[in-house]
């Protein structure tokens, strides 16, 4: 299945595109893929890489639901699924 991912910010200088398609069936193997493919995302996404745990200020959402009002990281994606990764957001 095909998934649609955005990125913001840093993150889409680091990757060096605003968007990219992905063959994931879940919010995890899509961030393993793309760590695998980056390092620099490894280090931003997770707070502890050996257990997957995120980085409280990484904001992830598919369709426009945060992922941690879903399954968290385990969420599940379906074909046509839109991901947008989005680094900390500070306001003032």
């Amino acid at each position: 299945m095909t998934v649609k991912v955005k990125f913001f910010a840093n993150f889409r200088e680091i990757i060096g595109c605003s968007e990219d398609n992905f063959s994931v069936d879940s919010v995890k193997e899509l961030l393993k893929t793309l760590s695998e493919t980056e390092k620099e995302l490894s280090e931003k996404f997770f707070e502890d890489e050996e257990n997957l745990e995120l980085e409280d200020s990484v904001n992830i959402m598919v369709n426009g639901r945060k992922i941690n009002l879903l399954d968290g990281i385990n969420t599940e994606l379906k074909d046509g699924d839109i991901v947008a990764i989005f680094p900390p957001v500070a306001g003032g």
